[in-house]
């Protein structure tokens, strides 16, 4: 059964880093994935939240930040250490095979803390802001799933990398929305 998992989650590997390489997308790939390339709009984000709810934005971003901190850290210190599977970059019977666009670096592969993260902060984004704005739900999933994709186009996470991150990310935001739910429905109870 592993068997067969790993040669499916290979052959997507080689289908994205290979079959889908083209000079738009190497040019592009390595920044779109990078996380410093999305300061300018974490930025533009925080200062909407300021703007918007004035004093009470901090009760968003605290969402924000701890639905981004949980998901890097049991993605990074708790699953990949723990499965220890190497990168494709870093796995000997492929070196030689594989298109590698950036650093590969020595961390463990599964789960993407890329996918992780980014799903994590969408599906938060979505769970805050989707109700209203429905268009939301949609752009933020597709940012995250090209960003994750992205791991898989230059070379450093297998595809169920990026699907585990995913699923991970999102249970997270799902689990710290429906907690902040919670305490805020306490706080009314009591209040009353």
């Amino acid at each position: 059964m592993w068997a067969f998992l790993r040669d499916i989650d290979r052959q997507l590997f080689f289908w994205i880093n290979d079959g889908w390489s083209n000079s738009f997308l190497d040019a592009i790939m390595p920044y779109w994935r990078d996380k410093w390339t999305w300061v300018p709009l974490y930025a533009l984000i925080l200062g909407w939240l300021i703007w918007r709810y004035k004093k009470q934005s901090w009760r968003y971003i605290l969402l924000l930040a701890v639905t981004v901190a949980l998901t890097d850290l049991v993605s990074s210190s708790v699953i990949k250490p723990w499965i220890g599977r190497l990168r494709p970059c870093n796995t000997p019977e492929l070196a030689e095979q594989i298109r590698v666009l950036i650093h590969c670096g020595p961390g463990k592969s599964f789960t993407s803390s890329h996918a992780t993260n980014h799903f994590g902060l969408a599906v938060m984004v979505g769970l805050l802001w989707g109700k209203e704005n429905r268009w939301l739900w949609p752009l933020a999933l597709f940012w995250a799933a090209t960003i994750a994709i992205g791991q898989v186009y230059v070379g450093v996470h297998y595809p169920f990398d990026i699907l585990g991150g995913a699923l991970l990310g999102s249970s997270i935001a799902f689990i710290v929305y429906r907690i902040a739910q919670f305490t805020r429905n306490q706080r009314t109870f009591a209040g009353s």
